[in-house]
């Protein structure tokens, strides 16, 4: 199992620099952002800084969108970063949510990040693609190469995620409903003729090490508002009555308005609704040994990489336990001597 972090790009961006910085240190292999311009600073900036700080760690949005940024910048962005620094990034892309929602946007349609995702992998792969009908290519980019990984939760974008996807973003770390989930993408990709175990599949969720289960709820229960914002959306589209995970549609029915100045923040005052066991069900928290048992649960069901979403008051800690304890447990072991 692979172990990344999701940092949010609050200034000073050197703090970003230096999160992404102890992370590989600990032995995390990638470095995500959220990617919400008008709430954060600029990530792709920040990008160049880590990969220039880092030697190996893997650096990408979860998740970046087709609307806020056009597609053959968004590729250019990542193959000129690319040849700068060797083929570290990865893209995560959705539908959008703060990115959009805060500009009194919607999210895009599927078909939206459908074409996003081939234009943004042809180009940044240093491939020809066709573009408003035209061919076009970057005649500087040799050498580039990356993964786009689509982000989902509704049946729809799950089936995009396993026809389209080099690998798929789950944000919560529930193993009944990533049982479920990885389940319907992997479907999606044999049925399009293509390898299911080609893909990757990523649980991102937050992770608390520590003892006091109170404390360590409040500083993660945004989490269960910002996923409560995509499951409004299906709901919406689908209704109740569908093979949906329930727990899901349940948890929403008391969410109200939600205030995006205050997305991913621990303390967010609209996220009263989400209970106690959404949290302990989203999340990873409590004691290592806690978050090993969990983290096997999710290695067995197929998960390759498990992303923190490290937005809480304890993250040197928990980065330093993830190093020191946790992340070796769920390697694959290998003897020196036979």
């Amino acid at each position: 199992m692979d172990f990344g972090v999701v940092l949010q790009t609050n200034p000073p961006a050197w703090r970003t620099v230096a999160l992404a910085k102890q992370a590989e240190e600990h032995g995390f292999d990638y470095v995500w952002t959220f990617d919400s311009h008008l709430l954060w600073q600029e990530p792709y900036v920040i990008y160049s800084a880590i990969l220039a700080e880092t030697h190996r760690v893997i650096v990408g949005p979860m998740v970046t969108n087709p609307a806020t940024r056009d597609w053959t910048v968004t590729a250019s962005v990542f193959a000129t970063l690319n040849e700068m620094y060797g083929n570290r990034t990865v893209v995560g892309i959705g539908r959008g949510d703060s990115a959009v929602r805060v500009l009194n946007g919607k999210p895009t349609t599927l078909q939206e990040v459908r074409d996003a995702t081939h234009v943004i992998r042809e180009l940044a792969n240093c491939r020809p693609v066709e573009v408003n009908g035209t061919t076009l290519q970057f005649p500087w980019a040799t050498t580039s190469e990356v993964e786009v990984w689509v982000a989902a939760y509704g049946p729809l974008a799950l089936k995009t995620a396993g026809e389209v996807g080099d690998g798929f973003i789950l944000q919560l770390a529930d193993v009944d409903i990533a049982t479920w989930m990885i389940a319907q993408v992997r479907d999606a990709a044999e049925k399009a003729g293509r390898d299911p175990d080609a893909l990757t599949f990523c649980v991102a969720a937050p992770a608390y090490v520590g003892t006091d289960l109170a404390h360590m709820r409040e500083q993660c229960r945004w989490f269960g508002g910002m996923v409560g914002n995509h499951v409004a959306d299906i709901v919406e589209k689908y209704g109740t009555d569908t093979e949906f995970p329930q727990v899901l549609t349940d948890y929403i029915k008391g969410r109200q308005d939600y205030d995006y100045n205050e997305h991913g923040r621990p303390g967010n005052t609209h996220t009263g609704f989400v209970p106690d066991e959404i949290v302990d069900r989203f999340c990873i928290l409590g004691t290592p040994e806690q978050h090993i048992a969990k983290l096997a649960e999710l290695k067995a069901i197929g998960v390759d990489q498990f992303a923190i979403y490290l937005q809480h008051d304890n993250k040197e800690e928990t980065l330093r336990q993830y190093g020191e304890t946790i992340i070796g447990a769920l390697r694959d072991h290998v003897t020196a001597k036979a």
